[in-house]
């Protein structure tokens, strides 16, 4: 796969303002975001990671180094509709990316803006629709939604756009459980079956498992990359970053220190339940 993001050198400090000092984020920071990919950027609370993801779409520019989309430079004004026409984000707060009083006029409202002609802006709200599950809701208001709905909405919108990469930045911060499935179940269906590039932001450590890799940051830095099962692994040290971990390695992260011979990398209940049987079997 080629990269369609990459971060070359990238340094960030947030301007002093009033009383409050400069700070300083990124130093020196590089990174590569496949296409086609499923990225999980896992973190404390102030590592960077949402610093991180409006660098994606030139929300913000580096005050040192380079941010690449596509090949296009974000610092390059004439370039950025044009980045922002790949990179589609989606916030934490879905009533704040709710602009419309029915759903497909909400999510008509990108393509709008881009100039794109009424019958395809038709085309696209219904087929962006019906990849979220919500286009029997497309005449319904928006506020009556739940806030998984209004999320998925929300996804809608950009998917409008036809962007190639998707950045949710805690998409599900301010779900329900049932919600959050709905969001992370959307997104994962836009990676496996359109091909959309996705990088999730987020502190469910569930939710990266069925990412196809786990960036974990720590100080706006990177601490480890890998797959899931080679990032969940590591126990101790997402520890010492203040993360947890998901609760199947929990568990067997607990057996394997009272002397059992367990393995860290079963990730979901199913490889827990047979790696734990397994163990029990051979104990026998």
């Amino acid at each position: 796969m080629s990269n369609l993001i990459k971060a070359e050198d990238l340094s960030f400090t947030y301007p002093a303002s009033g009383e409050r000092l400069a700070l300083p984020v990124f130093e020196d920071l590089n990174l590569e975001i496949d296409e086609g990919s499923f990225t999980a950027v896992i973190g404390p609370n102030g590592c960077g990671k949402s610093t991180l993801a409006k660098h994606f779409n030139a929300v913000l520019l580096p005050t040192g180094g380079k941010v690449w989309v596509a090949g296009l430079d974000t610092a390059d004004e004439e370039k950025l509709l044009e980045i922002r026409r790949e990179i589609g984000m989606v916030f934490q707060n879905p009533d704040n990316q709710i602009v419309a009083n029915v759903v497909e006029e909400d999510v008509a409202f990108a393509p709008e803006n881009l100039g794109v002609p009424s019958p395809e802006i038709r085309q696209r709200v219904d087929e962006a629709l019906k990849i979220v599950g919500m286009y029997e809701y497309r005449e319904h208001a928006p506020h009556l939604l739940s806030g998984g709905q209004k999320q998925r909405i929300a996804i809608a919108g950009v998917l409008a756009m036809r962007p190639r990469c998707i950045v949710l930045d805690e998409p599900t911060a301010m779900l329900d459980p049932r919600g959050r499935e709905e969001v992370i179940s959307t997104i994962t269906r836009l990676n496996r079956e359109q091909g959309i590039t996705v990088i999730l932001i987020t502190h469910h450590m569930r939710e990266a498992v069925g990412a196809d890799r786990v960036i974990v940051m720590h100080k706006g830095g990177i601490l480890t990359d890998g797959t899931p099962r080679e990032v969940f692994s590591q126990v101790e040290l997402l520890r010492r970053a203040g993360l947890d971990v998901p609760q199947t390695t929990d568990l067997l992260f607990s057996l394997r220190n009272a002397g059992w011979d367990l393995p860290l990398d079963a990730l979901t209940p199913e490889e827990c339940a047979e790696a734990i049987a397994a163990a029990m079997k051979s104990n026998n």
